[in-house]
């Protein structure tokens, strides 16, 4: 990992805090760049119930073993990614949790790499979310298929993301976070906020 003092989010050349504002407003559409965030994959087989249980205590919280579902506790979010794939999330730090994983599953058939700072996330929120996402890509993300919890790895105008639907009120809408490669980030945000314009869109700090 870079220095701290050398790093730059996937986004900083936007310079988003110069427009960011405290709230959505009346928009319907929030958007923001949550940069930083610790991000560790970790697979190994869910029949092994050794792993199961060294990577619950480890984490302090079960892997999620259904398709496309997550848990949470505290500041660790689980993602399940296939069979026999996880990413875990973290608010910073992914040397850390990497490390705390090699530590907790030592001698166990694992694999264990740090990702975060080849990734970023997009933070997109409000009444009118849902809409841009079903313009961007073939998820179908109605509340009847993609609940709060749900995850899913597909394309957004092209660009191959993994979604989380973090949460939903009546008041504030839906909520989710888009990670994606580096690489990728600019192209997605400029997409997702001009697809955003006709419901009105600001950035959130």
């Amino acid at each position: 990992m870079p220095d701290s003092y050398l790093r730059q989010s996937a986004l900083a050349h936007l310079a988003l805090e110069g427009r960011a504002v405290a709230s959505r407003g009346e928009a319907g559409i929030g958007m923001k760049e949550v940069a930083f965030k610790g991000l560790v994959n970790l697979r190994g087989k869910p029949g092994d119930k050794a792993f199961l249980e060294a990577a619950k205590k480890t984490l302090g919280l079960p892997l999620p073993l259904e398709p496309n579902t997550t848990a949470s506790k505290d500041d660790v979010t689980l993602v399940w990614l296939s069979p026999e794939e996880w990413l875990v999330i973290t608010p910073g730090d992914g040397p850390s949790m990497a490390n705390r994983l090699a530590g907790g599953l030592s001698g166990l058939h694992v694999s264990i790499v740090d990702v975060s700072e080849s990734r970023t996330c997009i933070h997109l929120s409000g009444p009118d979310a849902r809409k841009v996402l079903a313009k961007a890509g073939p998820l179908d993300v109605h509340p009847r298929s993609f609940q709060v919890g749900a995850c899913a790895q597909t394309h957004l105008a092209k660009a191959l993301t993994l979604i989380h639907h973090v949460s939903e009120s009546e008041e504030a809408g839906a909520a989710y976070d888009i990670y994606l490669l580096r690489s990728f980030s600019d192209y997605l945000w400029r997409w997702l906020e001009d697809a955003a314009q006709e419901y009105g869109v600001v950035v959130l700090a």
